[in-house]
């Protein structure tokens, strides 16, 4: 492997990143990041590592870059991590079938990321990380945070912008 794809960015660093954010960025341990969001804690460890390669992460890695990591969400997140609503599955919502913009939007359609103990049916959502609907399930601000920015990856106009609003006042 070239050393400069060490650096370049993996959709689980998102979900890292999210999970700084939704516990406050007091600071962390990388083995409770780790057990909460089901990964390893050599892929935690490498996440840190490429987030603070890319200037996401600052103050020696403990602190979110959160200027930045809206930018990227809002302008980089459905080009670079793009998704498209796929079949009809079991699982758990997310986008606009998820809080906060659930309250937003009434819709006959929903999306979900595909979970077997999940309490919902709808189109499937690739989620950024194979592990996001058990980690969900553990955080709801992690939930909201993923949730919104899969408004982004796959919402239209009005539930992107509305996700961005929200995550606007979240993030920054």
């Amino acid at each position: 492997m070239k050393k400069s794809s060490l650096h370049q960015m993996k959709p689980q660093d998102i979900v890292v990143l999210a999970k700084l954010i939704a516990m406050g960025n007091d600071g962390y341990v990388q083995i409770l990041l780790a057990e909460t969001l089901y990964m390893s804690q050599s892929e935690i460890s490498s996440s840190l590592k490429r987030s603070q390669y890319a200037g996401l992460l600052i103050n020696n890695g403990q602190e979110v870059e959160r200027k930045l990591f809206f930018d990227f969400i809002q302008y980089g997140l459905g080009v670079v991590f793009p998704v498209h609503p796929g079949a009809i599955v079991r699982g758990t919502v997310t986008a606009h079938s998820a809080p906060p913009l659930n309250l937003e939007f009434v819709s006959g359609e929903k999306y979900v990321w595909p979970y077997a103990k999940g309490h919902s049916r709808g189109q499937s959502i690739t989620p950024l990380y194979p592990t996001v609907p058990q980690a969900a399930h553990l955080d709801e601000s992690l939930h909201e945070l993923l949730a919104l920015f899969d408004a982004v990856r796959a919402g239209r106009a009005r539930e992107k912008n509305k996700a961005l609003e929200i995550l606007k006042e979240r993030i920054c």
